[in-house]
C-alpha cells in the first residue's frame, strides 16, 4: 500500500523524469504482485498441482499421490489437490507445448522432455534437478511370442528369420517404437558389429507387415487381431498386462537397452502458479523407497537401490545392458534415424509401409 501512495504522489508532479520513474516502479509493482501471488499460493491451506504423465504410469500414481498428499499435509498443514492427465508420451508432450498447464511431467523418453525444453517451458539442465539424472523409472525391451513359442524366438537375431512376422509400432510416431528400434540397432552396435548394425535392423523390419501408430495399436494388432508371431514391447507393459489378467509369453533378450523415463518440474508453470516448492518436493518423493515400490509393483525396474534389492527376483539383471548415451545421445540418434529423410524413412520406403498403416 505504501508503494501505491508513493506512485500516486508521483503522478501529481508530472514531467519526464517522474514518468520514467513511474514506469520503473510500475514494473516493480508488477513483479511484487506476481511474487505476492506466488507466496499466497504456497502458503494457502490448499494448493492445486497438475501432473501430466504417459498412460502406463497411472496405476502407480493412483497409490503414490495419496501417500505424498498425506505426508505433505502432516508436515506442512497444507492440502495438495492433484489434477492428472494420462496419455501417449508424444501426445502429452505436444499438449504441454501447446498450453496444457502442467506443473510436473513424466514422459517415456528424454527426447520428449527436450521438446518441452525447446519450447522454453523448462530450463536447460533439468536433468540435474532430481536424483538419478531425473530418470525416475527404468525398463527394458521384451519379445512377446505366441503360446508355446512355436517359432522358437529367443534372441534379436531370431527376428531376421524369413518365416517370422513381427509387430512393432512406427518409430516416427511412437516413443515405444523408438526404444524398440534402438534395442535392435544397439544389440549389434554394442556387441562389436557396429558396421552392420543398420543392415541388421533393416533386415528385421523386412519382417514387419504393418506399422501401427503407437504401442497400444501394436498390442491390439497382436493380441486382439491375431497378427504376427512376435511383438516387441516394454517389459513393464507386459508385467502390467499380466496383473490385469492378460498374461503373455515373453523373453527379455540378454543384450538390451536401458529404457529410462524422465520426470521434471515445468519451471514456467510452477512459477506462474507459485508452487515450485511443492512441485519439487513431489518430484523428490518419486525417488523415495515408498514411491519406487509402487512403480516396481506394476512392472517398472526401480532406480532406488533399496527397492532394487527388494525386487531383485522379479527383475533379474540383463547380461549386456547399453544406454542411449552409449549410442550417441538422443540428439544424434534423432538426426541419424528418426528425422525426416533419415535412416528409418529409407527403411520405410524399402518395406513399402506408410505411417500408420
Amino acid at each position: 500500500m505504501g508503494l501505491l501512495r508513493f506512485v500516486a504522489r508521483l503522478t501529481k508532479r508530472g514531467g519526464i523524469k517522474s514518468f520514467a520513474l513511474l514506469f520503473l516502479l510500475g514494473l516493480g509493482l508488477s513483479v511484487s504482485l506476481v511474487s505476492c501471488s506466488a507466496s499466497n499460493a504456497q502458503s494457502s491451506k490448499r494448493v492445486d498441482l497438475t501432473l501430466v504423465s504417459y498412460a502406463v504410469t497411472k496405476p502407480a500414481y493412483r497409490e503414490i499421490i495419496p501417500q505424498f498428499v498425506q505426508e505433505w499435509e502432516q508436515k506442512h498443514n497444507q492440502t495438495v489437490r492433484f489434477y492428472e492427465s494420462y496419455g501417449a508420451s508424444g501426445a502429452q508432450t505436444r499438449a504441454v507445448v501447446d498450453g496444457l498447464d502442467a506443473d510436473v511431467v513424466e514422459l517415456a523418453l528424454a527426447l520428449d522432455m527436450k521438446r518441452i525444453e525447446k519450447a522454453e517451458l523448462i530450463q536447460p539442465g533439468w536433468e540435474n534437478e532430481a536424483p538419478n539424472n531425473s530418470m525416475v523409472t527404468e525398463s527394458v525391451a521384451a519379445l512377446v511370442t505366441r503360446e508355446g513359442n512355436p517359432k522358437q524366438i529367443k534372441t534379436w537375431e531370431d527376428l531376421t528369420k524369413e518365416d517370422i512376422s513381427i509387430i512393432t509400432a512406427n518409430p516416427k510416431t511412437s516413443g515405444v517404437a523408438r526404444w524398440n528400434f534402438l534395442a535392435l540397432y544397439g544389440s549389434q552396435a554394442e556387441t562389436g558389429k557396429e558396421n552392420t548394425a543398420l543392415d541388421f535392423t533393416n533386415k528385421v523390419y523386412q519382417n514387419v507387415p504393418i506399422l501401427p501408430r503407437d504401442a497400444r495399436e501394436a498390442s491390439d494388432a497382436f493380441f486382439n487381431q491375431g497378427q504376427g508371431d512376435v511383438l516387441i514391447n516394454y517389459e513393464n507393459e507386459l508385467i502390467l498386462a499380466g496383473l490385469k489378467g492378460k498374461p503373455s509369453n515373453y523373453i527379455v533378450p540378454e543384450t538390451n537397452i536401458l529404457i529410462e523415463n524422465p520426470v521434471a518440474v515445468i519451471d514456467k508453470n510452477v512459477e506462474k502458479h507459485g508452487i515450485r516448492e511443492i512441485a519439487e518436493a513431489f518430484v523428490e518423493y518419486l525417488f523415495t523407497p515408498e514411491a519406487q515400490r509402487e512403480f516396481a509393483k506394476i512392472g517398472f525396474r526401480p532406480v532406488n537401490q533399496v527397492i532394487k534389492q527388494e525386487f531383485a527376483a522379479k527383475y533379474p539383471p540383463v547380461k549386456t545392458l547399453f544406454t542411449v548415451e552409449e549410442l550417441g545421445g538422443w540428439d544424434k540418434l534423432q538426426n541419424k534415424f528418426f528425422a525426416d529423410g533419415a535412416a528409418f524413412d529409407e527403411i520405410q520406403q524399402e518395406i513399402g509401409q506408410s505411417i500408420g498403416s
